[in-house]
């Protein structure tokens, strides 16, 4: 009996030992730990870990303060999350949009695609320029629902990427085809003579399809990568307005390089073509009925491009730029939740291009200027004639 009573002893001691050592103590940590070591690495593997928060973090979007346990948006993103302005108001200028531009653009395609003979190079880039914004505006109304949901997105990542792709594809779709059409006014104005083997049909529709091309090259990162971001403060799902941190630099080499080259130098190739234009016509003889009326259409077509580029395509891409340009990871006083809520509502007002695009199809063709008055004679003869029930 003495003999196993010396044997426990001789055990205990050894267990104490053990637990004493820095091994033993990691194993305690474990057996305590239990299960719980499994959840807290998948909840870091969803968080980040924290070691590597040294810096505040910013999103693509709106500003992010850091957290001991998660990620928190800015009081500033969501009070305009959750605002009237992203909730009430950009949706019902969204419906406008999409309810006017739908029912135009469509007979502007109808226009030139059926009734226009022969197919002017000018025709052709408007078609194609109808054609841009009548996709745009079928995309419409997941925006719409996006916003009225409360910013909430319930389509999937999938569609979040085309919608949100579709909205750049089209801005500089416009952007790239309005410069075709000036350049086509200038050398139809400026070289009438020797621009007739440039000025052909088939080296119109080349141009077109390479314009598409280009802004679908553009768009192709934006459909490849996810836009979406679970806000779990406000139980949403954001489309393209928050995104991860490890994004940040991805997003502004991306956006500052679409804006030079599809908006900047179409945007200086437009300026050019049209001053040549305004200049070529000024040295014209004012006596001439003709000449004059000519002037006179191509000033008001003038106009009418800047007053696109001006009021949609300016103000969007240089808040696009301002807002990732002063993008820092290190600096968090430098995170632009004013300028991003800014952008929002100017890319909203961007879609105006849809409504102000029928303007340069009634300027710039007067094919589609005669159609457009028959329409609207047969439409006053029919009501006039119609017979009376009273």
């Amino acid at each position: 009996y003495s003999d196993v009573l010396l044997q426990l002893d001789k055990s205990c001691l050894s267990l104490q030992q053990t637990l004493q050592s820095p091994a033993g103590e990691r194993e305690r940590e474990q057996q305590r730990r239990g299960t719980n070591g499994k959840d807290k690495s998948c909840f870091f593997l969803l968080l980040g870990t924290q070691k590597n928060k040294t810096k505040t973090p910013t999103e693509a979007g709106f500003a992010v303060l850091p957290s001991s346990k998660e990620r928190v948006t800015s009081e500033e993103a969501l009070e305009f999350l959750t605002g009237p302005v992203s909730t009430i108001l950009l949706p019902c200028f969204y419906t406008l949009i999409c309810f006017i531009s739908v029912p135009i653009n469509i007979f502007a395609i109808m226009v030139f695609n059926c009734w226009i003979r022969p197919k002017t190079p000018a025709a052709i880039y408007m078609l194609n320029l109808a054609l841009a914004d009548l996709l745009f505006a079928l995309m419409l109304p997941f925006k719409i629902s996006y916003h009225f949901e409360g910013n909430n997105w319930k389509f999937g990542s999938t569609m979040c990427s085309v919608v949100t792709a579709a909205f750049y594809w089209n801005m500089y779709c416009s952007v790239l085809l309005i410069a075709c059409i000036s350049v086509d006014r200038l050398l139809a104005v400026v070289y009438p003579i020797d621009s007739l083997a440039w000025r052909s049909s088939r080296t119109t529709v080349i141009a077109c399809i390479t314009m598409w091309l280009l802004s679908f090259a553009g768009s192709v990162p934006l459909v490849s990568s996810d836009q979406t971001f679970n806000l779990t403060k406000l139980n949403i799902t954001t489309c393209h307005d928050v995104h991860s941190t490890n994004k940040i630099i991805w997003l502004k080499t991306y956006f500052v390089t679409l804006c030079c080259f599809l908006f900047l130098i179409p945007l200086l190739i437009t300026l050019v073509s049209y001053t040549g234009v305004i200049c070529s016509l000024s040295r014209l003889q004012y006596d001439v009925p003709e000449t004059s009326h000519r002037k006179r259409r191509a000033v008001v077509m003038t106009l009418t491009v800047l007053l696109i580029f001006l009021l949609c395509f300016v103000p969007t891409n240089c808040l696009l730029l301002a807002h990732y340009l002063q993008l820092n990871t290190e600096k968090s006083q430098e995170a632009p939740d004013g300028s991003y809520a800014l952008y929002l509502v100017f890319l909203c007002l961007g879609s105006l291009n849809c409504l102000l695009d029928p303007l340069l199809y009634y300027f710039g063709s007067s094919q589609f200027r005669k159609q457009l008055s028959n329409m609207l004679k047969c439409n006053n003869d029919n009501s006039t004639h119609s017979p009376s029930y009273l």
